[in-house]
């Protein structure tokens, strides 16, 4: 299944700049503008908003008509095409290997709030055990995860991500309130995230982050995808249907992005006789094009 708009012959192998490796290295995210072409992000939003729709009618959005929906990539095809969207991949593998699937995602829309919304602390850290079961000063990254904007979030007050940069480098984060009713602090170094409509937001799930307060008019609509290793299983409860029709008429690799593997010992980059397996679909092609390096690890 190839995607069906123009990106100049981009192939989603071009290496990341060192430039952006030490940005994301020291700060914990990068900023990628325009990765989206306006006739892709027009079609993206048109199908994000039957999504909603239909969500809409199932009774599955909250009292404000807010939409967070996992495990949306199934839902249409233009959503599993992003699983390998040729601006932004690179920055996937190139930050976290071959070894790689998304285990979860999630598709986000926030309209306007049809009531002042109360202030509240936000600030997390995604990863949910890893960050109690692993005892380690600094944690493992484990998981990146890309965030496109669908919307204009170019100004503070839309519902942007706030983040605060190199906080990935901090197991804690100083100023939860201890009980209800306590003032809310926002954390020093805190800033918004402001995005252009197709523009994306890669980020290191250690980040601390929080989405802000929409005080405007618009509507926020957000697509995020998290790459982690296949040897960490699946978050979302809503997994690919591996015998679907719409899953077979993706190519190997987005099968590979999707969980599948030959066996068990596939997902940890092994044949069962204990050597590389060189025929996972994303070892493999970075292989032909002599990509693999032996002076990083996860790309060895």
């Amino acid at each position: 299944m190839s995607a069906p708009f123009d990106y100049g012959g981009l192939t989603g192998y071009e290496p990341i700049s060192d430039a952006d490796r030490k940005e994301f290295l020291e700060q914990g995210f990068l900023q990628v503008r325009n990765v989206l072409t306006e006739e892709h992000r027009a079609a993206l939003e048109s199908t994000v908003d039957q999504v909603y729709e239909e969500e809409k009618a199932a009774g599955n959005l909250s009292k404000n008509g807010v939409l967070h929906l996992l495990g949306f990539l199934p839902r249409h095809e233009l959503f599993g095409q992003l699983l390998t969207h040729p601006t932004v991949f690179p920055y996937m593998w190139g930050l976290a290997g071959w070894n790689i699937y998304t285990h979860h995602n999630h598709l986000d829309v926030t309209p306007p709030a049809l009531e002042p919304e109360k202030p509240y602390w936000g600030w997390h850290q995604d990863g949910y055990r890893q960050n109690s079961d692993i005892d380690m000063d600094v944690r493992p990254m484990f998981m990146t995860k890309i965030s496109y904007a669908l919307t204009d979030l170019s100004e503070p007050g839309y519902g942007n991500t706030k983040v605060i940069p190199g906080s990935h480098k901090n197991n804690t984060l100083s100023g939860r309130p201890e009980k209800p009713g306590d003032p809310i602090i926002e954390p020093e170094g805190a800033v918004e995230v402001l995005l252009n409509p197709g523009d994306a937001f890669i980020f290191d799930r250690r980040l601390w982050h929080s989405r802000s307060m929409n005080t405007s008019e618009r509507i926020r609509k957000l697509m995020f995808i998290g790459y982690t290793y296949r040897w960490i299983r699946p978050l979302d409860e809503a997994v690919a249907d591996q015998s679907s029709d719409w899953f077979k008429g993706l190519t190997p690799l987005q099968q590979q992005l999707l969980g599948y593997g030959p066996d068990h010992a596939s997902f940890w980059g092994i044949k069962q006789s204990g050597w590389i397996d060189d025929e996972i679909p994303l070892r493999a092609e970075l292989k032909e094009r002599g990509l693999l390096d032996r002076d990083v690890p996860f790309l060895r």
